[in-house]
């Protein structure tokens, strides 16, 4: 995997968006794995602590401060670096954080893709590039049955957060058809399901909130314990999104269009409750309690389910890690950081033994 993967991004010229959040440190500590050069273009350092801030990434990419709903600013970065791949992680978030504010939401997640959909076909250059938008699992019209989403089901979304990821889905498919058919501009979108790892520290994660209480030796609380989501680990959906990348680059003679939706997601054991999550957080660390306290009135979904199918058969992908592998390698990466150890260094390893 790192052979290919390098072969494909070394000295590649990669814009991320959104690359001082939890998601955007790990990629891009995944890409100066593989030698690309990273141009990063975040409004700010969303979390103390930071992954970004902790590992020190700030002097090994070009590190750019600029907000994605400002088009001119973003427009300028574009014009002026030129990159070959864009990977948009640019967003806000959080669903709870939705429901405070919605306008910000639907300003981020919306118009801040659209802004970078206009830059590239404003701009939509002689040399070919790509654009993977990173959307999100609660992007389907979540009827909450048993059923596991496919990239052909129906979008919608409950909530300000989901419905802005929707909308950010149906104006990439938009600009797709309308202006980057026959193009230079080869757009994809990917929807992973609930990314956990170490290095997160955004506020209304569960996991997040078991770290917290686990190391302070206080109690987990719990809101909804019964809420079923497919828990993988960060390197499972950015090994997914890189993979998908590398078809769409090589130009690999597929009996399906590359530039189209695609679900990165655990095997079915992964997909479980949220208390067995945390019990086996509380295994892993060797210690801690948790207690269920009632849910407020805020709707999340309790049932969420993704079908991998169409990535399994046509992308030289499968997930590498079962749900025991992924809550280790999350709690050990926690308790390095809490042992003050060299986290640059641990972070690395972990993307060595996973690509090995």
């Amino acid at each position: 995997m790192l052979k290919k993967f390098k072969d494909c991004f070394q000295d590649k010229k990669i814009l991320v968006t959104g690359h001082t959040g939890f998601k955007g440190s790990w990629l891009t500590t995944f890409l100066l794995n593989l030698d690309a050069d990273i141009i990063g273009f975040s409004k700010d350092i969303p979390t103390n602590p930071s992954m970004f801030e902790v590992l020190g990434l700030k002097s090994e990419i070009n590190h750019i401060i600029g907000d994605i709903r400002n088009y001119s600013k973003l427009n300028d970065i574009i014009n002026q670096h030129s990159p070959d791949i864009i990977i948009h992680l640019a967003a806000q978030p959080i669903v709870r954080e939705s429901y405070l504010n919605p306008v910000e939401t639907y300003e981020t997640n919306v118009m801040g893709t659209i802004n970078l959909l206009e830059s590239l076909r404003i701009n939509n250059s002689k040399n070919e590039s790509f654009l993977l938008n990173v959307t999100s699992d609660k992007c389907y019209e979540n009827k909450e049955k048993n059923h596991a989403y496919n990239e052909e089901d129906s979008l919608g979304g409950y909530d300000p957060y989901s419905s802005s990821k929707t909308c950010s889905e149906i104006a990439t498919a938009a600009y797709r058809r309308s202006f980057f058919t026959n193009s230079n501009v080869n757009v994809a979108t990917a929807r992973a399901g609930n990314v956990i790892g170490g290095g997160d520290w955004s506020k209304d994660r569960i996991v997040v909130d078991c770290v917290n209480a686990l190391f302070k030796d206080e109690t987990i609380v719990l809101r909804n314990p019964n809420a079923i989501r497919p828990w993988q680990h960060v390197l499972e959906a950015l090994a997914g999104y890189l993979t998908l990348l590398t078809h769409m680059i090589n130009n690999n003679e597929m009996k399906i269009d590359l530039n189209s939706s695609w679900n990165f997601g655990p095997y079915p054991e992964s997909i479980v409750n949220v208390e067995n999550l945390v019990k086996e957080l509380i295994a892993e660390y060797r210690d801690g309690q948790y207690t269920v306290k009632s849910a407020d009135e805020l709707h999340e979904a309790n049932l969420l389910e993704l079908d991998i199918n169409k990535s399994l058969e046509y992308l030289d992908w499968k997930p590498k890690l079962n749900f025991k592998n992924t809550i280790k390698m999350t709690v050990e990466w926690y308790k390095k950081f809490y042992n003050n150890d060299d986290m640059l260094k641990a972070t690395n390893n972990q993307i060595k033994e996973y690509l090995k």
